[in-house]
């Protein structure tokens, strides 16, 4: 019943997640109303960090500059990385008052999904941890299935390097997300994290 142009743009809002067909339309419809210049400077916020960001070299962190800000800063501690499953973790993470440095996994093991362990960025990870800086890796996957999977296998591939391991304490609700943790509960998490038993 609509136009070829505003059912593709439905289409696309339908692939995002979370988003199903009625708020796909209305998304879509808010674009109409809210004028041309609306709509253009979206688009053009989108072509922008598509062709902008990219991962960081060091930490898979998504920046505009390789390495980004953070690995560059001369005042983050070094001997501590604390290692994440994404952006928004990371985003969270400093907003609660970190100061070391992050491991981006970009993702989490879910076999069924088809993530396994050469979809992440492991290798580099382990890389860091032979390089001798790092004196703790701190996990912060997310309290559920996948994430402590995950973690599992970091502390497995991890084992050995003579760096300690620990992970965030479960001052988080299993089964929620780091990204939508309020600060101080992230805080109390980071602050009482524990070292994994195997």
């Amino acid at each position: 019943m609509y136009p070829e142009c505003i059912d593709s743009l439905i289409g696309e809002f339908k692939k995002l997640p979370g988003i199903g067909e009625k708020t796909a339309e209305r998304m879509t419809l808010f674009l109409l109303r809210s004028g041309k210049l609306n709509a253009l400077a979206l688009a053009d916020a989108v072509r922008m960090v598509a062709e902008k960001s990219r991962s960081c070299s060091i930490c898979f962190n998504t920046s505009e500059d390789d390495p980004c800000p953070i690995c560059r800063s001369p005042d983050r501690d070094r001997e501590r990385i604390l290692v994440v499953e994404g952006l928004g973790d990371l985003t969270a993470l400093e907003d609660a008052g970190w100061r070391g440095l992050y491991h981006v996994l970009q993702g989490a093991l879910d076999p069924i999904e088809g993530v396994l362990p050469e979809h992440l960025t492991l290798e580099a990870l382990l890389n860091r941890a032979n390089e001798g800086e790092a004196k703790e890796i701190i996990i912060a996957t997310n309290p559920d299935f996948e994430g402590d999977g995950t973690a599992l296998l970091l502390a497995r591939k991890l084992e050995g390097t003579g760096i300690m391991i620990t992970r965030i304490a479960r001052g988080i609700a299993t089964g929620s997300k780091i990204e939508y943790a309020n600060q101080a509960m992230l805080s109390d998490a980071l602050a009482d994290r524990i070292a994994m038993k195997l």
